[in-house]
């Protein structure tokens, strides 16, 4: 591996114990090996940090659970490589993820590059490309990665000194922080590449943060929700676009409008 490497993989844990063995050998028997691990431990309770610190990954260990976006956030700020990958520790890649990735983005030298999707639990939300395409206009990234409606961060490979250069970061203290990121960064993105063989797989789990019952956690997760959709709307109307497959309206309106379909 070089010094510098390519690609910073970046995976938030939180009382994952259960996947993070698989999640880091699954990046470490990846066909391209220019790769950076790294492991920010949001203040897990259970052996998370124990596991990971028996691999050769940068394990960043914070004092308290702050959530995703700044784990996340943590993460890039402490990436060596010149792009970052957000990973979930319990989703999947195939074998040759990075190494279509990373080919596209040195021939292309795009700030961003899109995998293939496949959601386990929402079929529909599956997204899959026929052939590789370099897109510059907002409103064909958005039609054809259907990243306004369904904005994904694990999808993507960002090329780090571009997030920093338009200061792109996740919103801290809310769920729902794909949405923000990923529609700020393919609007501002010069280029984007798609990248048909690279091939992200969401898997569906009991009890992940997306997925708990409890009431206080669905209502924050209804405000969020919201607030996003917001954010969506006022920023398509600011930057004069239009986000294909999501209905104009008011804000107002916004919070009857379905957002997860």
């Amino acid at each position: 591996m070089m010094n510098t490497p390519l690609i910073s993989v970046i995976i938030p844990v939180f009382n994952g114990e259960k996947y993070v063995k698989s999640c880091v050998e699954t990046i470490r028997n990846q066909t391209f090996k220019d790769l950076e691990i790294i492991v920010v431990d949001d203040g897990s309770t259970d052996k998370s940090a124990e596991i990971a610190s028996q691999f050769p990954v940068k394990l960043i260990r914070l004092p308290k659970n702050r959530g995703l976006s700044v784990a996340r956030n943590t993460g890039i700020d402490n990436a060596s490589g010149k792009y970052v990958h957000f990973m979930d520790v319990d989703d999947a890649v195939n074998s040759e993820f990075y190494e279509y990735l990373a080919d596209a983005v040195i021939r292309t030298d795009a700030d961003m590059a899109c995998s293939g999707m496949v959601n386990e639990i929402k079929p529909h939300r599956t997204v899959l490309f026929e052939k590789e395409e370099v897109l510059t206009d907002i409103e064909e990234k958005l039609q054809k990665t259907r990243g306004g409606k369904w904005s994904y961060a694990v999808r993507y490979l960002f090329k780090k000194e571009f997030l920093d250069a338009q200061n792109i970061r996740f919103e801290e203290g809310r769920f729902i922080e794909d949405v923000p990121f990923t529609l700020s960064a393919l609007y501002f993105s010069k280029e984007l590449v798609l990248v048909p063989k690279s091939v992200y797989t969401y898997i569906y789990r009991e009890g992940s943060i997306m997925n708990k019952k409890d009431r206080a956690h669905r209502r924050k997760k209804h405000q969020d929700m919201r607030h996003a959709k917001e954010f969506r709307h006022n920023f398509a109307r600011k930057h004069n676009f239009k986000i294909p497959g999501v209905p104009t309206c008011g804000p107002l309106a916004l919070f009857y409008v379905k957002w997860f379909t």
